[in-house]
């Protein structure tokens, strides 16, 4: 925080700053107005059309099946789920700091801070050291478990018991990890990649406050007279659009390692003087985040079935005369700050615990809700074949390729043991949201998803 040297200075760049803001927020509404909320979300590749259709496309909706018991989960003894106490904790602090009639979107899963008191306060009366089954015991007296099924998949049957279309239960789930990198505060020969700060002209806006439909999507531009457009995109920014401008929070020393920081959305950097800086994500630019393992399929470089986080690093290295524009063709770029203390920090604002925490769209799933996992893992060697594991995580962040009701992203930790596994982790799988008995009980408020009977 810089120095106050008088107060009549302080009130007179109060007021100026006021000023502004109230400036930027009314060329906010009326580029939204004027442009439409769909159109802006477009450029996110948020919705598929610049034109939302009257009602939500199937893709967009989620269908909650109706409550089981915990302890008839598949898998839900074999889990030992005080190792998800951390978590737990973590996100009952951050949820109960909230007002408790505070809806939690989606309120059919969510409810409200208060719903989940009776859950929050009886796991911290365990104490740190709870075993499983005193964890186990907490979480199936207070909760119950809620299937989560995809709207827009074919309905090809369902196996007994599971409550919906088993093709419409199953949805992608990846992984990801925090990498390390090796840097400098200063730049030099070797270390001449930029990891850059926030820009202060980049306006971050959340859809979600304008219409329903749009929570947990936002857009993101500068402001050029009463309009809101695009911010530079990758390939701008990495020809030199930000230079100059003293946004560089930290100099690294390879630019493919720092692509897919920007993939990670944090991780370390082992600076030149042996210390560690750990850095997370502050924003984004707003442009759409494409995958460039689609881009090497799409020129015949790699097979789908190659594509991992492995097989891509080793093309780029392969062929750095065309590494910079393979990179280019994912225009989504990730701005950064330094966390200090605890990390990964992600969404919700609380570290994140290694495997037992996971990226939803929160548009489907409340951020800070315990997630019951069910899917195939890639084991940490490549020749060990793939494993079932079903195990209990906590909705903790989110992510710009993470969309869809049944999509999630798990957190694997830090080494090399996390970067193997999430690096190949692309598998299907199906997953519950475990909800307090109230909210899950409750009538469908009105414009919630829907239920299946």
């Amino acid at each position: 925080m810089a120095p106050r040297s008088k107060q009549g200075s302080v009130s007179r760049g109060r007021g100026t700053r006021i000023a502004l803001l109230v400036a930027v927020g009314w060329a906010l509404v009326a580029t939204v107005l004027a442009i439409g909320p769909e159109r802006i979300a477009g450029w996110l590749g948020a919705l598929k059309e610049a034109e939302a259709p009257a009602q939500p496309e199937a893709a967009a909706v989620a269908v909650y099946g109706p409550p089981v018991e915990v302890g008839a989960l598949p898998g839900w003894a074999g889990d030992d789920v005080s190792e998800a106490l951390p978590a737990l904790l973590r996100s009952c602090d951050r949820l109960l700091a909230q007002p408790a009639d505070r809806p939690l979107k989606p309120v059919e899963l969510g409810g409200t801070p208060g719903d989940w008191r009776p859950l929050c306060g009886a796991l911290r009366g365990l104490g740190d050291a709870a075993g499983e089954e005193e964890v186990r015991a907490v979480i199936e007296r207070e909760l119950v478990a809620v299937p989560l099924s995809r709207a827009d998949a074919p309905d090809a049957g369902g196996r007994p018991g599971d409550g919906a279309s088993w093709t419409r239960r199953i949805g992608l789930f990846t992984g990801y990890f925090e990498p390390l990198l090796h840097g400098s505060r200063r730049r030099s020969e070797r270390y001449s990649v930029p990891l850059y700060t926030q820009p202060a002209d980049l306006v971050m806006v959340d859809l979600g406050r304008f219409r329903d439909d749009l929570r947990g999507r936002r857009v993101a531009g500068r402001i050029r007279g009463r309009n809101l457009e695009p911010y530079d995109d990758r390939e701008a920014i990495a020809s030199g659009s930000l230079a100059g401008r003293g946004l560089e929070l930290i100099w690294v020393d390879d630019a493919i390692d720092a692509f897919f920081l920007h993939i990670q959305g944090s991780g370390r950097v082992e600076l030149d003087d042996g210390s560690i800086f750990r850095v997370g994500y502050a924003a984004q630019n707003g442009h759409p985040y494409h995958a460039i393992g689609r881009t090497l399929v799409d020129w015949g470089e790699l097979t789908l079935d190659e594509v991992s986080l492995q097989s891509i690093d080793a093309w780029l290295r392969k062929h750095p005369d065309r590494a910079g524009e393979v990179m280019a063709t994912n225009d989504s770029y990730v701005f950064f700050r330094q966390i200090r203390g605890e990390g990964p920090i992600g969404a919700q604002g609380v570290a994140l615990t290694p495997e037992r925490s996971l990226a939803v769209d929160r548009q489907h799933v409340p951020l800070g809700v315990p997630v019951w996992l069910d899917a195939m893992t890639p084991a940490a060697a490549p020749e060990t074949p793939d494993q079932r594991r079903q195990w209990l995580l906590v909705a903790q962040d989110t992510g710009g390729a993470i969309r869809g009701s049944v999509r999630g992203d798990v957190f694997w930790g830090a080494g090399e043991r996390a970067r193997a596994i999430a690096g190949r982790m692309a598998h299907r799988g199906r997953y519950w949201v475990l909800a307090p008995r109230g909210v899950a009980d409750r009538p469908n408020p009105v414009g919630a998803s829907p239920r299946q009977p």
